[in-house]
């Protein structure tokens, strides 16, 4: 079940985290794996890892707030696997500021990578996905983008906006069987929230009716799903990973 093989998938931000734990799930499932993020060492060690698993991968560096270098990343795994089938938009940033103290190119850098970058993805992979006939897009929004989150309306307003695009996406490409769906994490252990104190991770921590943090393995793991054929029948669906702390 849930086997990917002969399939090639693009995984953006796939050097560490949610990314990586995607990049490996989509290796392990069969998929060739196309690794993307600005630093390539990072990457390396990541495709390496799924080789030495028995998986297939590739680097390739993309920049996602820089539209020429995402389209570059789409087009160089194009050529080099011939076709793309699989892209799930990983990659994102933080600028974290109240409303009123933040600055217009916090704004602006935030909504370039994590909903212009997503964008400008998509449509670079469209025409090969409708030409044959198969794909499957998978954004990583977040549970923040669903409820709101204060100091955070740049990232929020991203990933709400992202939510919104996968729908869009999802009914333009379904008559050519593309799927288009959103992942949404809720509090997961990565580097993002290493740096949080016990007693804010506990406070977090409430708030989850399964009493913990994810991890990066389940974000996977509902991606490794949606990428599936099995998934064939599913589209422009929002499926909240979050262990119920938003019940929407």
């Amino acid at each position: 079940m849930f086997r990917l093989d002969g399939r090639v998938a693009l995984v953006t931000g796939a050097s560490q985290g949610i990314g990586e734990a995607i990049a490996k799930q989509l290796g392990a499932q069969g998929a060739i794996v196309v690794c993307a993020a600005r630093r390539l060492t990072k990457l390396q060690m990541v495709a390496d890892a799924i080789r030495q698993a028995g998986g297939q991968s590739d680097v390739v560096e993309a920049d996602l707030s820089d539209s020429a270098s995402v389209r570059g990343a789409v087009a160089t795994t194009i050529e080099r696997h011939g076709g793309l089938h699989i892209l799930v938009n990983n990659a994102g940033i933080t600028r974290d500021k109240l409303l009123i103290q933040m600055k217009e190119e916090d704004w602006d850098a935030v909504l370039d990578t994590n909903l212009k970058g997503a964008w400008t993805a998509i449509q670079a992979s469209t025409k090969t996905m409708m030409k044959q006939r198969w794909g499957r897009i998978i954004n990583i929004a977040s549970v923040v983008g669903q409820m709101g989150n204060p100091g955070q309306a740049n990232y929020v307003a991203a990933k709400a906006g992202l939510i919104g695009l996968t729908k869009s996406v999802a009914r333009e490409l379904a008559s050519r069987k593309v799927t288009a769906n959103a992942v949404t994490p809720g509090y997961i252990e990565t580097a993002m929230t290493a740096g949080l104190s016990e007693d804010v991770k506990a406070e977090f921590t409430k708030q989850i009716p399964l009493g913990r943090m994810g991890s990066p393995a389940d974000i996977a793991a509902a991606v490794g799903f949606l990428a599936s054929e099995e998934a064939g029948y599913i589209t422009g669906q929002v499926l909240s990973v979050n262990g119920g702390m938003l019940m929407a």
